[in-house]
């Protein structure tokens, strides 16, 4: 508020007449309703806005953050211990935490609503997701938070019994979950499927497409750069492409043992074989669903995509008429998809003859709906958390 320039005391000259008495009460009321009325308008906002803060506590988080909303984070160094950033989508304001640094209890919860980012990969990573959700779950209860969804990296076999009963349908508090591959209980309701995306946990970067990725020709007509497991369909891929000499034509770097972490060298040449390929073939591992799918739509080399189902529990239910990669094949993805690497030769074959021009024209069309699938899952995201956790005009 005011304050008067001059001290009252029995001996000081009091300045303000009371005109000017009169005119400061006026503004200092003035003063008081537009304070009142922003306040008022704030609070207006936070009724139809929603905050929502993102734990980001699996690697796929970075793939939600970075890739798909196109954020960003402080500080940019990848081995913080702590990293945030915030953005404004829809009617929601989005904070996004991650690193080391984000325990249970040792940060400040900010929102009201909270996406949890959970891998549920093996049991180690599940028993590690429960602490996270026995905290959410107190939360809840001491009503510090109203909503929560979860955001998991599921079993590649889709073996996700666990997290079932933390879901508000059989009784727990987890309004909403999205999952990877092709779980048989997406219901588009409470549950949805969730893309993979890229490998962030080796930094696989956000990919600007450029001109030359656009317009130079590439040297080869394939590439796959992988682990070749005993007795699977990679051994038959790798048998066919030496038979008609095929692998001179592609880049092929096949290794017996699946390596976890990057060298910069492997990682430099992974991506560089991206770079200079039109098509990248992409067989199934344990589930036909892999990093390398959207590794190569960001650099506009055209998936080859062994289109079968692997063992497990993925996709047998009715609604999975597509199955696998039901959420791919639902967005229309540009790929090539065969049941067989017996139909690579004619597929290389035809390759051959395309013209640049032609190459070019496809290109543009596979980085385009890489660009369209993300803003659509971002769309789709947003509009699920708002119509789940805002509360709905009835009036």
């Amino acid at each position: 508020g005011f304050t008067d320039h001059v001290a009252l005391g029995s001996e000081e000259w009091n300045p303000w007449d009371a005109d000017e008495k009169s005119e400061l009460a006026a503004s200092q009321q003035r003063y008081e309703a537009n304070l009142k009325m922003i306040e008022d308008a704030r609070s207006h906002l936070e009724q139809t806005n929603l905050r929502v803060q993102i734990w980001g506590k699996a690697a796929i988080g970075l793939y939600l953050w970075q890739h798909i909303f196109g954020g960003r984070l402080e500080p940019a160094d990848v081995t913080a211990q702590w990293r945030e950033g915030s953005q404004k989508a829809g009617k929601t304001y989005f904070s996004f935490l991650t690193g080391p640094s984000v325990v249970p209890g040792y940060f400040s919860v900010e929102a009201e609503h909270v996406v949890l980012v959970l891998n549920g990969r093996e049991p180690a990573k599940i028993a590690y997701a429960t602490q996270w959700l026995h905290y959410a779950q107190t939360l809840t209860e001491t009503r510090k938070i109203q909503h929560v969804a979860v955001l998991l990296l599921g079993s590649e076999q889709c073996n996700n019994a666990w997290i079932q009963p933390y879901l508000k349908r059989n009784g727990g508090f987890v309004n909403l979950l999205f999952v990877t591959y092709d779980y048989a209980f997406v219901n588009e309701e409470d549950i949805f499927q969730w893309p993979l995306g890229v490998a962030t946990y080796r930094s696989f970067p956000v990919v600007e497409p450029s001109w030359s990725m656009l317009h130079d020709p590439r040297s080869y007509l394939c590439n796959f750069l992988g682990t070749v497991y005993k007795n699977s369909s990679r051994e038959t891929l790798i048998e066919i492409l030496k038979q008609d000499g095929l692998d001179k034509l592609c880049w092929i770097a096949a290794r017996e043992q699946w390596q976890p972490q990057e060298t910069n060298e492997s990682f430099k040449n992974y991506q560089d074989a991206l770079l200079q390929s039109d098509l990248t073939l992409c067989p199934v591992g344990i589930n036909t669903e892999c990093y390398r799918i959207y590794e190569a739509c960001s650099y506009g080399s055209l998936p080859v995509i062994e289109d079968v189902m692997t063992p497990g529990d993925c996709g047998n239910s009715s609604i999975y008429h597509s199955a696998p990669l039901q959420l791919l094949k639902t967005m229309g993805a540009p790929f090539i998809f065969i049941k067989n690497w017996k139909e690579l030769p004619a597929i290389l074959e035809k390759e051959k003859n395309l013209s640049l021009q032609e190459k070019i024209q496809r290109r543009k069309r596979l980085l385009e709906w890489y660009r369209n699938f993300k803003a659509w899952m971002r769309q789709k995201f947003i509009n699920t958390l708002e119509s789940s956790f805002l509360p709905s005009d009835k009036g």
